[in-house]
């Protein structure tokens, strides 16, 4: 057994409200030996990162409509309320300034690039 195997899986919260796309989302986070769960927008995050301690990061869309957020609020919110939580953001609509997104963020295009969409999680798992 390797060494990566023998941790327990890292959680990662996957927020995107079209449904294809969180379920894309959601296979890549598994593939690369994660664990997803998923909400369909900020507000249904929020709520789960308040009664789970074990997200370790948040791969968040930018534009969902519904809810009180978009992704780039989330993610302020989540580096606020959770500073160790690692945070992805991704749009296929617009590439957000870095001043826009808090220390650390990390932003993705889509359609996502598979293989550094992973590394990336797995880089930021590891320094989380």
């Amino acid at each position: 057994m390797s060494s990566f195997t023998s941790f327990p899986k890292a959680i990662v919260l996957v927020v995107e409200d079209e449904p294809l796309l969180r379920m894309t989302a959601v296979a890549i986070v598994e593939n690369a030996g994660f664990e997803a769960i998923e909400a369909a927008n900020a507000d249904e995050a929020i709520k789960l990162l308040e009664i789970r301690d074990d997200i370790r990061l948040v791969f968040t869309d930018i534009d969902m409509p519904p809810g009180s957020m978009n992704g780039l609020k989330l993610a302020a919110a989540v580096h606020d309320r959770w500073p160790p939580i690692a945070i992805i953001v991704a749009s296929g609509h617009r590439v957000p300034m870095t001043s826009d997104m808090p220390e650390g963020t990390v932003f993705f295009p889509k359609p996502y690039p598979e293989e550094a969409l992973i590394a990336t999680m797995r880089q930021m798992l590891r320094a989380a």
